[in-house]
């Protein structure tokens, strides 16, 4: 196969990371204190965590969705604002979100190349890796990947994601698609046609019941709808207001249940090691599959925990040991009253997501409960219904707007009001 060279291109051997399983998360409580966890949510640099997933996990992976940055040169924001005016962006509460900026191209597509050569190794011999990219790199992107799938990886497609939107181009035609790359290991890949088919457009439909010789003698079948083309349309996260997370370059969930019903089964293990806001993670919970995703941003990791508490399973949250994430802290105007069947919070912090582990054993938190902050309306639920352990020991962590972390311990008696030591 052809290879694209750069200025010092090389393998990289990366030392893989220390992983620490920092909490298991029971979303409304299902499951608590026993369920083992159908997913894992990392924080860390991506290429060391997969180096560490490589002695559990080579080959195992049965999809993986890569939406890595794109090569804008851009530094992107994250909206943390609630009940905002959407009219109104300059009035928004943003932080910094993620940067996507580069010395140069060489030093880009090293990043690349490191990367997409794991998750190869990391991919099943039937799996599917799905390339997520646009019109600054993916031609690149697609000489990469046919090096590293080498002569036996098969092109499934090229696939074109359309999308509205305003545009400050006036020298061109507005650049409003995607491209998504699609490879496997050999001609044996999943791909489930019926789980994604969709119906013919009316004139379609409209054209073969007048005459049977308008498909140029092939008759398909109009009840059971066709399998979508190339290009897809769907709209940006921006105009999909319940799917919202602030997050930026977040993908539609729509476009990554394609992917995740067209190419992976039930019980399946997803993965996405450029977590973003999460979609991916949650989109194959919904959809009965076990998942694996990271990020190195910890608002990426917050925003994913934050979605994922709202599905139906368990999942573990683990992070890089070499990353100091959650703090014990005293917080003062912080009053915090337990009862034997809920706890409630007092407190002055602009608290975007609090949790509680109600039978705390000092060593991984597990949480029962869990509150944030409404995305519209911007409230935040500060009692939460929940049975307190015999060990009186209750935790709790709360994560504020800024996005930062803490944990709060006490040693509590039932139906006492307690101020965090």
């Amino acid at each position: 196969m052809p290879n694209l060279n750069w200025k010092g291109k090389h393998f990289a051997d990366p030392e893989p990371a220390t992983l620490i399983q920092d909490e298991i998360l029971y979303p409304k409580g299902r499951g608590y204190p026993s369920a083992l966890p159908d997913g894992r949510v990392i924080l860390g640099e991506n290429l060391s965590i997969m180096s560490a997933l490589l002695p559990e996990y080579e080959g195992q992976i049965n999809l993986i969705y890569a939406d890595p940055p794109f090569f804008t040169n851009r530094k992107f924001s994250a909206r943390v604002g609630r009940g905002e005016d959407s009219r109104k962006p300059s009035k928004w509460k943003m932080v910094e979100g993620y940067h996507d900026a580069w010395p140069d191209l060489d030093s880009y597509l090293q990043f690349l190349y490191d990367r997409l050569a794991l998750m190869v190794r990391l991919l099943a011999p039937n799996g599917t890796l799905y390339l997520h990219l646009d019109w600054h790199a993916d031609a690149y992107a697609r000489l990469l990947l046919d090096e590293l799938f080498g002569e036996e990886g098969v092109f499934i497609n090229e696939i074109i994601w359309t999308y509205h939107g305003p545009s400050p181009i006036r020298s061109a035609f507005n650049r409003k698609h995607d491209t998504i790359l699609a490879y496997a290991k050999g001609k044996d890949y999943t791909f489930n046609a019926d789980a994604v088919r969709e119906p013919y457009s009316p004139n379609t439909v409209t054209t073969f019941s007048s005459s049977r010789k308008a498909g140029f003698g092939k008759i398909p079948n109009l009840e059971r709808g066709k399998v979508p083309e190339d290009w897809w349309y769907f709209p940006v996260v921006a105009r999909l207001h319940n799917e919202r997370t602030g997050y930026p370059t977040q993908k539609p969930q729509a476009l990554l249940e394609r992917i995740i019903r067209a190419s992976s089964n039930k019980g399946d293990l997803v993965a996405d090691f450029f977590c973003g806001s999460g979609t991916t993670s949650v989109v194959a919970e919904r959809n009965g599959r076990k998942f694996i995703t990271s990020d190195e941003s910890v608002r990426a990791v917050y925003t994913a925990r934050s979605r994922l508490a709202e599905t139906n399973s368990a999942f573990s949250l683990e992070r890089d040991s070499s990353i100091k994430n959650i703090t014990s802290h005293d917080v003062k105007k912080t009053k915090v009253k337990v009862s034997s069947d809920s706890v409630s919070l007092d407190t002055g912090l602009d608290i975007d997501y609090w949790e509680v582990d109600p039978d705390w054993d000092g060593k991984i938190f597990k949480s029962a409960a869990q509150a944030q902050r409404h995305v519209r309306s911007g409230e935040l639920p500060l009692e939460l219904k929940i049975k307190i352990g015999r060990t009186l020991r209750v935790c709790i962590r709360l994560v504020t707007v800024q996005g930062k972390e803490f944990q709060l311990d006490i040693q509590t008696v039932p139906n006492a009001a307690n101020r965090f030591k």
